[in-house]
């Protein structure tokens, strides 16, 4: 890998050496970091982005990966506190189906969230085909169904009742979504006209957060557009039952999914946040 530090330009300020994840980059006597170790490096652009002077050269960042901005440009702590507190998950949707354009800078947003060692290996697949919503609902009500059916079944009913009492208060919840579903009334995916699925090759040890914080990233982005947002969370339960691996292989994700948001334009804004409980230390 070419890794140089142009000794021209270069001021010694050690910032390379102090961001450095991998410490490959040392203090020398002469005063321009040195290396060490450069096959660890994880090109994350530390280094890069914190020299002041653009002395050091990568080779995993041309001129045209490197952009300069303005601190004074970003947010505020106001501005993004207030977008915290307004933050709400949406479930009221409109039949328009969400821009294209919309749909780029969510996934962008998600893209840049941090992964584990810089790996950025998350990966994403939009579904907005009707049919292709129709199926991820259908599949969650069933594999539900059949989860009530067998905690239902007699021998086991009693069992699940003594032991495991929180898990006996959702088998009428399962019931009553069924028996919904059934009359029309899609209570998995709310009419939302898109669904992101976040997904990493299996086996992934740190695949279930680098993708949860994909879709935080991706989640503030829609909520700056005006477009609701939800997570999939019963899609992601029922995905956990299913050890086969279903869903995946109808819609043709080749990895395990790890975390969904539901999307659509909203039929209506909240106009004030509500405050939570207290933070516990």
């Amino acid at each position: 890998m070419n890794l140089l530090i142009d000794e021209s330009t270069c001021i010694q300020c050690d910032r390379c050496v102090k961001v450095c994840p991998s410490e490959i980059f040392v203090k020398s006597e002469s005063g321009i970091p040195a290396f060490q170790n450069i096959e660890f490096c994880i090109k994350c652009g530390h280094c890069v982005a914190v020299c002041p002077t653009n002395s050091v050269i990568h080779e995993a960042f041309p001129e045209n990966k490197i952009h300069s901005f303005d601190r004074k440009e970003l947010p505020t702590s106001e501005q993004l506190m207030l977008l915290l507190k307004s933050r709400r998950s949406r479930r009221i949707f409109t039949k328009e189906p969400v821009p294209e354009f919309f749909i780029d800078q969510i996934l962008d947003a998600a893209h840049r969230a941090p992964t584990a060692s810089n790996a950025q290996r998350v990966y994403f697949k939009v579904f907005s085909d009707p049919h292709d919503l129709q199926l991820i609902s259908d599949y969650t009500i069933e594999i539900f169904t059949k989860i009530a059916k067998f905690l239902n079944f007699p021998l086991i009913k009693p069992f699940i009742k003594l032991f495991a009492p929180e898990v006996a208060k959702y088998v009428s919840g399962f019931k009553k979504m069924e028996d919904e579903y059934k009359s029309g009334k899609d209570i998995i995916l709310r009419g939302a006209t898109t669904v992101i699925f976040i997904y990493t090759t299996k086996n992934q040890y740190f695949g279930c957060a680098d993708a949860n914080l994909a879709y935080q990233n991706g989640s503030l982005m829609a909520e700056t557009l005006g477009i609701g947002q939800f997570y999939t969370g019963f899609v992601l339960s029922a995905l956990a039952q299913d050890k086969k691996g279903k869903l995946s292989k109808l819609l043709g994700v080749k990895g395990t999914i790890h975390a969904g948001m539901a999307l659509g334009v909203p039929q209506l804004h909240f106009s004030k946040y509500i405050d939570r409980r207290d933070v516990i230390r």
